[in-house]
């Protein structure tokens, strides 16, 4: 199996290569990460390229694309949603979308133990977050409730009766740097296509994935129009 991923949704530009002989052969994985807000349609492109050029594998041989779906940045996401869908229409290829809020709590699943939650909280910006509670089940996350935007004290509000949460992404570094002691804030780090591609794979396995022409993206805020022009990123 080999699947191309691509992450797009916040400050962040990423792509990445996830390959595997065998469903059973642990996959190996190639990345370009970078940090680079309003440059995502100058790099996810030639991104893209590196991965391939890197695992010595061709276009043609890719069997799924992923890309985070949102939520996140309004052009980021369409950014990412178009890609996927271009490319896999070009290879008449299947699409994966994956939740930006999943991935990121992906890259954290190895630090919590049977049952504990994470709370993913992204910068909204308009003093709100884009926030979801993962819990982890084994050796994969389960969306608790749904994933959603309000205020940071909504959220805060809402895991105060909670006990022992583990504490992720961007929106709690803006706007919650000091949270309450049920929650234990980690590493403040960005969606990437890393965890994309991890969470795709099972996906591909198991049959769950879609035309290039259902591959759209999650806004979750309806009134999108309204956001500051400098949220382009």
């Amino acid at each position: 199996m080999k699947i191309l991923a691509i992450e797009t949704a916040t400050e962040a530009c990423s792509a990445a290569l996830l390959w595997c002989t065998d469903k059973n052969d642990s996959p190996e994985i190639t990345v370009r990460f970078k940090h680079a807000p309003r440059e995502h349609t100058k790099l996810i492109l030639p991104m893209l390229d590196e991965v391939l050029e890197e695992a010595k594998l061709s276009f043609e041989e890719i069997d799924a694309i992923a890309f985070g779906r949102g939520p996140g940045a309004f052009t980021g996401l369409r950014i990412a949603s178009g890609i996927a869908q271009g490319l896999a229409l070009a290879g008449g290829i299947p699409v994966i979308a994956i939740s930006t809020l999943e991935s990121l709590a992906q890259c954290v699943l190895g630090d919590l133990n049977e049952d504990q939650s994470v709370i993913v909280a992204l910068d909204a910006r308009m003093n709100e977050v884009y926030w979801g509670e993962f819990i982890r089940l084994q050796d994969s996350l389960l969306l608790k409730g749904k994933e959603q935007v309000t205020s940071p004290q909504t959220l805060i509000d809402k895991m105060s009766a909670e006990q022992n949460i583990l504490a992720i992404g961007n929106g709690w570094e803006v706007y919650m740097p000091d949270p309450p002691p049920n929650i234990t804030l980690t590493k403040a780090v960005f969606p990437s296509a890393e965890y994309v591609a991890q969470l795709a794979l099972p996906l591909l396995l198991s049959g769950k994935f879609v035309p290039p022409e259902e591959a759209l993206p999650l806004y979750i805020r309806n009134n999108i129009a309204k956001k500051p022009q400098n949220d382009v990123r």
